[in-house]
C-alpha cells in the first residue's frame, strides 16, 4: 500500500492508499464518523461509514481525540459538493498515540498561554500557513539573487566588531580574546567576499539586545544581507525592487491557500508588483509635516511616520539620502551634498514599516577613516574593514532585509512574533 500526502491526494483517486499525520478535528453522526485530518502538507475529511468499516474498528476510530497521531487507509474521492477539494472513504485507522487532554481548544486563548504553548501552538492553520508563507519568502530571495549572480557566503555570527555601535549587541567572554558579540548584520564580511566573488548574499540568525516591546521588534531574527561589486546607489535600490517583486509573484503563485487562511488579500499584494517610488528624506519629512507630524530634517523616522509616507500608496516607497549623522558610518557621501548619504530605506505599504535598509558604501580610505575618527570608533579593531578601501577598492552597495518583516506584509500578519516559529522577545525566552 503506498504512502501519500494529502497535498498529492488528486493523483490517487480511486487507489487504496495510506494517510501518516494526525487529528485536526473529529465528529460524529450516527453512523457516520468525520476526521478532519493533516500531515503538514495540508489536510482533508477522513469519511468513517460504520457499515463500510464494522463495528469493532468503527468504535476503535471513534476514541480519537484531537492531535492524536494516526494513520488512515483509504480510498480518496472528489469532495460530492466543492470544486477541487477531495476527500477519503476509511477503510482502516491505526492509531499511532492517543492524545489525553490537548491544552489548545477551539476557543480563545490569551498570547501569553499561546506564547507559553508555543510548542503546540505551531500546529494550528494560521501558524501553518504563516511559516509556509516565511518559507516561499526565503526561498523567493535565495531564487532571485542566485538568479541574478550572487554568491552565498557565510558570514561569522560571532564578530569581535559592531557594524553601529555596540549599544545593542549580545557581550560576551571569549576564551582568552577579550569580548566578542553576536552579530548584528553579516554586512561587514561580505564586503571582502565580494573582493573575490563579485556579488554576494548571505542569510542567518541576528541579534538586537534593544529593549523594545513592539509588534515590529524581536531580540533574535532572520536577514539577508546582499553585497555588490561595482554596483552603485541607483543600481542597488533597482535589485532590491527586482527581488521584492518576485517575492510577491512567488507568494502569490505557491501560497494560495495560506493568503486565503490568513485572510490576506492577494488583489493588494498584485498592486504592489509595480514601480516603487522613490523620495528623498526631505520630501518624506516635507509629506509627514503636511499630514501633521513634528519631526524635524534631522530625524530619523517614527513608525506614525512610516505610515503617513506610505497611506495611500499601493506600492513600496524607497526613502533616501539622508543626513549623514543619522546613518552608519559606512554610507557614501552623496557628491551632491556631502552632508547627506547614498543610503535608502524600503517602506512597505499598507502600515507594515520598512522592510529594506541598504547603501553605497564609502570606498575612498581617508573618508571612511575620517568618519570613524569622527565617531570615535576603534581604528584598530577596525583594520581589517579599512583595509578593503588600501588594496583594490571599488564603488559597491548592499542591503539587508528582514525576514520576519517582509513575512508579516506577505501575510498581512500585524505582530512579527508570528511569523518566526519560536520568538525571542526581551520578555521572553520560554520555550
Amino acid at each position: 500500500m503506498k504512502d501519500v500526502q494529502v497535498k498529492d491526494i488528486k493523483n490517487h483517486l480511486g487507489e487504496e492508499i495510506r494517510l501518516n499525520g494526525w487529528v485536526k478535528n473529529i465528529r460524529s453522526s450516527g453512523k457516520l464518523l468525520f476526521i478532519i485530518f493533516r500531515d503538514g502538507t495540508g489536510w482533508l475529511q477522513a469519511v468513517a461509514f460504520k457499515p463500510a468499516l464494522g463495528e469493532d474498528k468503527f468504535e476503535a476510530a471513534k476514541t480519537l481525540t484531537l492531535e492524536s497521531s494516526v494513520r488512515i487507509t483509504g480510498t480518496p474521492k472528489k469532495h460530492p459538493k466543492q470544486e477541487d477539494v477531495y476527500e477519503v472513504d476509511v477503510t482502516g485507522v491505526e492509531i499511532v498515540q492517543l492524545t489525553e487532554d490537548y491544552p489548545i481548544g477551539n476557543k480563545e486563548h490569551g498570547p501569553d498561554f499561546l506564547l507559553t504553548n508555543r510548542h503546540l501552538w505551531l500546529r494550528s492553520s494560521k501558524q501553518w500557513a504563516n511559516l509556509r508563507v516565511r518559507h516561499t519568502v526565503y526561498f523567493a530571495m535565495c531564487e532571485y539573487l542566485n538568479n541574478n549572480d550572487f554568491i552565498r557566503f557565510d558570514s561569522p555570527i560571532l564578530t569581535p566588531n559592531a557594524c553601529e555601535g555596540t549599544t545593542t549587541l549580545f557581550e560576551l567572554d571569549y576564551f582568552d580574546q577579550g569580548k566578542a558579540y553576536l552579530s548584528q548584520s553579516g554586512q561587514l564580511y561580505l564586503e571582502p567576499a565580494i573582493m573575490s566573488l563579485g556579488k554576494v548574499y548571505d542569510f542567518g540568525p541576528v541579534f538586537r539586545a534593544e529593549k523594545s516591546k513592539t509588534r515590529k521588534h524581536l531580540t533574535e531574527f532572520w536577514m539577508l544581507d546582499a553585497e555588490g561589486a561595482y554596483v552603485e546607489h541607483k543600481e542597488n535600490m533597482q535589485i532590491q525592487e527586482g527581488m521584492i517583486r518576485h517575492v510577491i509573484n512567488t507568494v502569490i503563485a505557491k501560497c494560495p491557500k495560506e493568503l486565503e487562511i490568513l485572510e490576506r488579500d492577494a488583489e493588494q499584494l498584485k498592486k504592489a508588483d509595480a514601480p516603487f517610488k522613490i523620495l528623498t528624506h526631505r520630501e518624506a519629512v516635507d509629506l509627514c509635516r503636511s499630514k501633521g507630524s513634528e519631526m524635524g530634517y534631522g530625524d530619523d523616522f517614527a513608525t506614525s511616520d512610516e505610515e503617513l509616507i506610505t497611506e495611500g500608496s499601493d506600492v513600496p516607497i524607497f526613502i533616501e539620502k539622508w543626513p549623514k549623522e543619522i546613518k552608519a558610518f559606512y554610507m557614501k557621501r552623496d557628491p551632491e551634498n556631502p552632508d547627506l548619504v547614498l543610503g535608502s530605506d524600503l517602506l512597505a505599504p499598507e502600515g507594515f514599516g520598512e522592510i529594506i535598509g541598504g547603501s553605497q558604501r564609502e570606498d575612498s580610505y581617508d573618508l571612511l577613516l575620517e568618519r570613524m575618527n569622527d565617531e570615535k570608533m576603534d581604528i584598530e579593531a577596525y583594520q581589517w574593514y579599512l583595509d578593503m578601501r588600501k588594496y583594490g577598492s571599488v564603488p559597491h552597495s548592499g542591503f539587508g532585509v528582514g525576514l520576519e518583516r517582509l513575512t508579516q506584509w506577505m501575510t498581512g500578519t500585524r505582530h512579527i512574533r508570528e511569523v518566526i516559529p519560536f520568538p525571542r522577545m526581551i520578555y521572553r525566552i520560554y520555550p
